[in-house]
């Protein structure tokens, strides 16, 4: 899943994070080593426990259904703001399509809040609609969306190194815009920091592999290489992507214009490039963006049906589709709370505070996710000699160990970052938020563990074992 992580977060970034200048990409660098690590993780624990559900089988299996459900409630949470945020930014792409291509009237009527609002939900609902077809649905419309998006990002990369710095101040002095080439560079320790734990979202996609669990063919084998793949392929097209933009387009008038509208990489890059090429670009940014959405839903659906199916979650939502086997229920429940974060985000006039909460939630999630490998062979030793990557316990300490310390230190960074901000109400700090949500899913999970355990239930040893295939 290729979508804000590179079209939009590292440049939106220039006002989320005042004063990282060119630095973009140092931080893009450190933000990296530790999602590499927490992709071992997943891959490690993925190749032993091949379930639906990921991060909860992977998490209450190693440590205590508690703990498991901590680590994929947050992880749900997270996933369902990004899909609310994704939603919500695909129309100003539409917006740059229409003003690539000269239609002045159509990128108007775009440009309109209520019609951003209701595209978002829209786009939204008809994923939900692929989802419910089933596994085999949800690939046929990625693969190609995959292909298209990596064709259309390659013009950009393209572009960017094509052209240099003065091309783009001259364009700028030329539409009069010069006063916006101004601006200041912060301290690399106040700026790069914060920044890294914020571009640590773009690397979160491989988390909806493990959702898939037993769906996949082969999955011991195909769910971790899967894994190592797209982080390695993904991580270095961001890094190119992100270069290719920063080479052409100075950082003071990405910091100036991202304070008055959404910026985007193809729409920084299309006054150089042909009116033919501008359309492909922001065109595939745009695919790239849909791309995400079905992907998403399929994982996030999967973790309901995990806690539903383990008896932490109320029953109703293990309810699946007759023809596909498709998560009804959950999926729906999914879709519901992404709506609110649509609606929230509209009403607030800032997507950003969505990938702050995502990113929260899922260095939370990551953490717990190599907390699992170090406890993993103490709880259920048979499992843990299924995992097939990193073999030598060694390297599964090291890697968890060093995964634990970094995720840790970007979550401090970007807590303390969230709370020292001025904002008008609590409810524009992202770790309140998530906090709050954390609080009621567990006493969503404590009522169900006590009905479950009246009926004679135990949850100790319902996860003592993976659920069946």
């Amino acid at each position: 899943m290729v979508g804000a992580g590179i079209n939009i977060v590292p440049f939106a970034l220039q006002r989320s994070v005042p004063g990282i200048g060119d630095w973009v990409l140092v931080a893009y660098g450190i933000a990296a080593v530790p999602a590499v690590l927490a992709a071992l993780c997943y891959a490690m624990l993925g190749s032993a426990m091949p379930r639906a559900g990921g991060s909860y089988i992977y998490a209450s299996r190693a440590i205590g259904p508690y703990t498991g459900y901590v680590a994929s409630f947050s992880q749900w949470f997270g996933l369902c703001m990004a899909i609310a945020v994704v939603s919500y930014v695909i129309p100003p792409f539409l917006r740059d399509i229409a003003l690539a291509a000269d239609w002045t009237a159509m990128a108007s009527t775009l440009d309109q809040r209520t019609v951003r609002l209701a595209l978002a939900l829209t786009l939204l609902w008809t994923f939900v609609a692929v989802n419910l077809r089933g596994v085999k649905a949800v690939a046929r419309t990625l693969v190609p969306l995959m292909v298209l998006m990596f064709v259309c990002g390659g013009l950009v990369i393209v572009t960017g190194f094509a052209h240099n710095a003065t091309e783009y101040r001259a364009l700028l002095e030329a539409r009069g815009e010069a006063a916006m080439l101004a601006g200041t560079r912060g301290a690399f320790w106040d700026v790069v920091p914060p920044a890294a734990a914020i571009l640590f979202s773009s690397f979160i996609g491989f988390d909806a592999i493990a959702q898939a669990g037993g769906e996949a063919k082969s999955p011991s084998r195909a769910l971790p290489l899967a894994t190592g793949l797209a982080i390695v392929i993904v991580g270095s097209f961001y890094l190119l992507f992100t270069a290719a933009v920063y080479n052409t387009v100075p950082w003071q008038y990405v910091a100036s214009a991202s304070l008055v509208r959404d910026v985007t990489a193809p729409g920084l890059l299309a006054p150089l490039a042909s009116p033919t090429v501008a359309v492909f670009m922001v065109s595939g940014a745009a695919i790239a963006l849909i791309n995400d959405l079905p992907g998403m839903l399929l994982g996030v659906s999967r973790l309901c049906f995990a806690w539903a199916e383990d008896g932490v979650f109320p029953k109703s939502l293990l309810a699946v589709h007759p023809g596909s086997g498709a998560p009804t229920v959950s999926l729906y429940l999914s879709a519901g709370l992404s709506t609110l974060g649509i609606l929230a985000g509209h009403f607030a006039g800032d997507f950003f505070v969505g990938v702050d909460i995502l990113v929260t939630a899922m260095l939370v999630n990551f953490i717990i996710m190599a907390c699992s490998v170090l406890r993993l062979p103490f709880r259920n030793p048979q499992l843990a000699r299924e995992m097939r990557v990193l073999r030598a316990r060694s390297a599964q300490v090291g890697v968890a160990l060093t995964a634990i310390v970094l995720l840790s230190t970007l979550l401090v960074v970007h807590t303390w970052r969230d709370l020292s901000s001025p904002v008008a109400a609590w409810y524009l700090h992202p770790t309140l938020v998530w906090l709050l949500v954390m609080v009621l899913g567990s006493l969503v999970y404590w009522r169900e563990a006590r009905m479950l355990k009246a009926r004679g239930g135990n949850l100790n040893v319902i996860t003592s074992v993976l659920p069946p295939e």
